[in-house]
């Protein structure tokens, strides 16, 4: 049976119907994989960022990697596909409506943010196209 409306229990069918829950144990792997599922989604986003910001800058700041610029860009946006299925896939978990679930992808997303996310808010990522000061 499919729940329309947010729920607490063990008994838990996530994104194919193979994957459901009877047990307790059971329901704790599955919430603990959620939770690193999540974790991982932020992880992966602050690496695609990363790859982005270094690939934008390193065409302008060295003259020889232009050839790499169309590989650099591929591989953006591979890191943004796999990211986007990621968040794609947490958001149908979160569709199963139980509560546990929402608790360990919200408090995965959370701690994956605090452990990879938030030192891009402390070092500061200014890409300059231009390097003369008049500009």
């Amino acid at each position: 049976m499919m729940h329309l409306t947010l729920y607490w229990g063990k008994n838990v069918t996530l994104l194919v119907d193979s994957w459901k829950t009877d047990s307790w144990l059971s329901y704790l792997l599955t919430l603990l994989a959620c939770f690193l599922f999540s974790s991982f989604y932020q992880y992966m986003e602050d690496r695609r960022l990363r790859f982005r910001s270094l690939s934008s800058s390193s065409s302008s700041a060295v003259p020889f990697l232009p050839k790499y610029q169309h590989s650099a860009k591929f591989a953006t946006a591979v890191l943004f596909g796999v990211n986007s299925a990621i968040g794609y896939l947490l958001m149908l978990a979160l569709m199963s409506f139980n509560g546990g679930v929402f608790l360990a992808v919200v408090s995965g997303l959370a701690v994956g943010y605090l452990f990879f996310r938030l030192i891009d808010d402390e070092e500061p990522w200014v890409v300059i196209d231009n390097a003369c000061a008049c500009a």
